[in-house]
This record gives structure tokens, sequence and C-alpha cells, in this order.
């Protein structure tokens, strides 16, 4: 995500490409979208969980009442993102079959369009925010508020990027599309929305000219992962290199070059083919296959130059041998029974696109804190997320609200909001508040912070007030059948676990290290999270929120 802020342009005056980027947005939130959604999650509660969410919200999302088909990944030990987007489809086919009495190959096969959504994964470096979720990633909150069965509920971040990526829905006719459930971005062209597919496999990539040594330098490309075309539209799919390695791989005639962003469509002839091609594993659940190493690269580089770039990733050179033979015996075998399309391409979003990531803590407040701010990215922000008034189905009385806070969905008694504030279905009797976000905190006593997070709290204390200060940060986890036998519950009501960190915490590398005086670890929390039944214990989160409230707060009209 670093290099994709790096190439944002900062200018907030309008342009053309700001009034087409907008237009793009308006397409979003506009009646479009695939004609079928699968979801993969980590377990059969999050696909519980988000087949009721999706079916009840997926029109009011997007516009588009697409059938959705939500499964899990029961694989030990991860069938990574390659092998992962396979079975996520023999399980929704099974599941279109047995749910909607369908042949979903059959439908792409007639041109119907199909969005896979990956959101497997702890969110180490979001933590605590999963964890308020039950671990149920996706489910993080943004500044949106949609409604569902008759509540008014914070919009997902899952559902932010189903919209989001609605608009690639007419160009995925008769293919497959895969996404991951945790970034945003809004196109700075229109090449790749509006223009048909010519390759079997396509990936979505930042592509601009191809630079010179110091602009490699200078923009961090050696960081990430790289897609690099041709003058006739074929990609090349790189691993983190310098330019000079890049000049080892690439050819003379290399036009673009841009950060991969992972997210890949396939023909359905092509979706076939690799079904075919991994049965063994797939029949088996053996194996573990990214994307990007086991598919693209194999497939567009050359074996000696495939052989040193998995050599530095600890596999030996006649397993790497063998495998690129697999791949390319695989491409020629599709290239001569579907020769209409080329093999791999990409799909260009413009160097110059509007990305807001989600994935980490630092960035959720970042991005969240930016829908109150004048840029262009600013103001791209709050239309994607309908911010137009900002204080939208709220009491907030006498409250001094300043000009840019953001607050849905509030009631408030009275207080002050400043301008860098984004609140989120917070009710309380008096807010001093600046430079934080606030979703979904009911709080007995005053809120009062300048520099700080707070997500899922439900605080009954009737002392002092309940601060965000200093970049703090609090979750609460609603796990009722498992804190109340916790032996080291710490400071929570015996109802909720309080989880406490700061915006400077990276979750991940603090994963196993109990902060702020927690009782346990982000590690532990995942643990005591695991197998929770998620519906159950968001709706014992929110019957807590509505308890509370209902002693303070007056109904909203």
């Amino acid at each position: 995500a670093m290099i994709v802020r790096r190439l944002i342009s900062p200018a907030a005056r309008v342009s053309e490409r700001d009034i087409m980027m907008h237009g793009l947005i308006s397409r979003m939130r506009g009646p479009i979208g695939f004609d079928y959604v699968i979801v993969c999650t980590s377990n059969l509660s999050g696909e519980k969980y988000w087949q009721l969410r999706l079916e009840d919200t997926i029109q009011s999302v997007t516009g588009c009442a697409s059938q959705v088909l939500v499964v899990h990944e029961d694989w030990d030990g991860g069938a990574g993102n390659g092998l992962g987007t396979l079975y996520a489809v023999v399980k929704a086919v099974a599941l279109g079959r047995a749910k909607l009495g369908i042949e979903l190959l059959d439908e792409m096969q007639a041109g119907k369009s199909v969005a896979l959504y990956h959101t497997a994964g702890k969110g180490t470096r979001l933590a605590p925010l999963p964890a308020a979720e039950n671990n149920n990633k996706p489910a993080v909150k943004l500044p949106e508020l949609i409604t569902l069965r008759g509540e008014r509920v914070a919009l997902t971040v899952l559902e932010a990027v189903i919209r989001q990526t609605s608009i690639l829905a007419p160009r995925a006719a008769g293919r497959l599309a895969t996404f991951w459930g945790d970034q945003i971005f809004v196109p700075s062209t229109l090449v790749g929305v509006d223009t048909a597919p010519t390759h079997h496999a396509d990936i979505l990539a930042a592509l601009g000219p191809m630079p010179s040594p110091e602009e490699w330098r200078e923009r961090g490309l050696h960081q990430y992962g790289l897609i690099a075309t041709d003058t006739a539209g074929d990609a090349l799919q790189l691993e983190k290199v310098t330019y000079e390695q890049a000049m080892e791989f690439l050819s003379p005639d290399v036009r673009f070059v841009g950060p991969s962003l992972g997210s890949f469509s396939l023909s359905v002839a092509a979706l076939r083919g690799l079904l075919q091609e991994f049965k063994h594993e797939l029949d088996q659940r053996s194996g573990q296959m990214d994307a990007d190493p086991h598919f693209w690269m194999p497939t567009t580089l050359s074996e000696a130059a495939y052989v040193k770039v998995m050599s530095g990733k600890g596999t030996s050179a006649a397993v790497a041998k063998a495998h690129h033979k697999r791949m390319r015996d695989f491409r020629a075998r599709l290239l001569a029974e579907s020769p209409a399309l080329r093999f791999f391409g990409a799909v260009n979003t413009g160097a110059n696109m509007h990305w807001w990531d989600y994935g980490r803590l630092e960035l959720y407040m970042e991005n969240n804190i930016l829908a109150t701010q004048a840029s262009a990215s600013a103001k791209a922000l709050r239309h994607f997320l309908g911010m137009t008034p900002r204080v939208q189905a709220s009491d907030v009385g006498p409250v001094a609200v300043a000009s840019g806070a953001a607050i849905l969905g509030c009631s408030l008694r009275g207080g002050f909001v400043g301008p860098s504030s984004v609140l989120v279905n917070v009710k309380a009797p008096y807010v001093d508040v600046d430079n934080v976000v606030l979703v979904n905190v009911t709080s007995h006593r005053p809120i009062v912070g300048r520099h700080g997070c707070l997500y899922n709290v439900v605080d009954e204390d009737s002392d002092g007030v309940l601060g965000c200060d200093g970049g703090a940060v609090r979750a609460d986890v609603f796990i009722p059948e498992r804190v109340q036998a916790l032996p080291r519950l710490g400071v929570a009501t015996g109802r909720n676990l309080i989880v406490r960190s700061t915006l400077a915490t990276d979750g991940g590398k603090a994963w196993k290290t109990e902060v702020e005086g927690n009782a346990y670890s982000f590690e532990d929390v995942y643990n005591i999270n695991k197998d929770v039944d998620v519906t159950a214990a968001q709706e014992e989160a929110a019957q807590a929120h509505r308890h509370l409230a209902a002693h303070f707060t007056k109904p909203q009209v």
C-alpha cells in the first residue's frame, strides 16, 4: 500500500482526472454488480454470518441483487491464495447446485460474471479490532450507515470492497474475478474498467511508463511484486527486484511497469483448465500454492529466471523446474484449445489512483480521519461513503460540532466534537474529542480525548471519563460463554473482555505479547475467540449497547 500512496498526487484541485474518478465512484454507488458473489471465510461460523448478512445488504450496497455463495476454507495449513481460489470455486459450485439449483461454471460459460472475495487471515496488523468482531476481520466497520433488518448499522470493510469492485463486473462477463478483502481503490484511468479482456488471465496493476533507475529507487519499486507489460499487452510477473535485477528478466520492448494489486481474473476456459490441472491437490486438500509464484511466474518467466526466483524462497531447482514445465504445459494446452485469448495480461488501474487500505491499525485510523479533510482523496472517500451531509441520523443537541467532523448515527447530550473526528454509532452523555475515531461506542460517562480509537466499547462505569488520548486504542470483545470463565479476566464487565493497545503498536510484532496491561496477548484473545458463534456473539454485543443506551439516550427520529 505504501508504494501506491507515494504515487497518488496530493493536489486537491479539481482536475479532469478527479471528475472522471468521481464518475467512477458514482458508478460504484449505482446499480452495478456481479451476477454471483463468492466469499471465502476462515471458518464455518464466518460462513454463516456472511451468508445471512450479505443476503440482506448486497443490494443496498451495490444496487445489484447478486446471488451470494459463502464458503469457508477447511484446508489444513491453508491452501495459499492460488489453490485457495480454486478450492473456493469447487465449494461454491457445490453450494450453488444445492442452494440455487445452478451449475456455476455453466453460468459463467453463458456469460454470467462471478466475483470471489478472499477474507481469511488473522488480521494481526489490525489488532485489536478484528478481536472485537470475534476474529471476523472483514466485518471491521467503516463510517457509513446502511440498514440491516430495520436497524442502522455501520458498513463493513468487505461490503465496501464489494461495492468498489462492482465496476469491474461488466468486463468480468464469463469470468471469475478474484479480490482481497481489506483495500479499496478508485482507478485513475478508464482503460482497465471499460475495455474487454484480451487474455485468459489478467491481473490488476498500477502501471506507469518504464522508469529510469533513479525513478525505480525513488518510487521504492524494489519493495513490491511488479507487473510489466510489453508492446503487445502481454504481462510478466516479477518478485521484489532492483532495477538491475529487473533488467535481467524484462525484454527490451517492455512498455509499462507498476505494482501488482494481486487481484486477478480468469476466463471460464482457464478456470476449468486449472481445476482439472490441480484436481489431485483439490481432491486431497494437499499442498499450498499462491497465484503469483505458482501460477503467473512459471507461465511468464523463463525456466532459468523462475528457478532463480524460487531458489530464494527455499525451493530446490528440481522442484522449480518440474513446476515450471507443468505450468508451461498447461499454458500451451489452454492456448491450443482456446486461441481467441492470449494467456496473461494486466488490467491497468492507473498510477494515480486513490487507495484506502484498512489492513493495518494505523492505516485504519489514518484513512478514517482522512474523510474529515479537504484533499482530493478525502473528497473521493466521502463520495464513496456517502458522507453528505457529514452529520447523519444523529441527535447531537447542544454539542458544538466543528466543520469537518463526521457524526453518523450518534446520540450525544452535550460537549464538543473537533474537526478531525469520526464518530459512528456513539451514544454518550457528553463528549470532548478531536482527532479520534469512535465506532460503536456506548458510554455511561463522558468521552474525552484528543487522539485515539475506541471500537465496540460498552462502558458502564459512572466515575471519571472514558479516555481516548495519546494514541490509545480500546476494543471490547463479547464472547459471554467464555469471558465469564476466564481466570485472568482483568478489567472487564463480566460480559466483555477489554483489549487495549496503541496506534503505534504493530499487532503483528506484538501478537504474542501482553501489551498495555492486558490480561491476555492478542494471540490469546484470538484463540479465545476461536470457534465462537460470530452471529450470536455480535447479537450479544448489540444487546449490551442497546441496554446501556436506553438509560440515557432518547430514540432517534
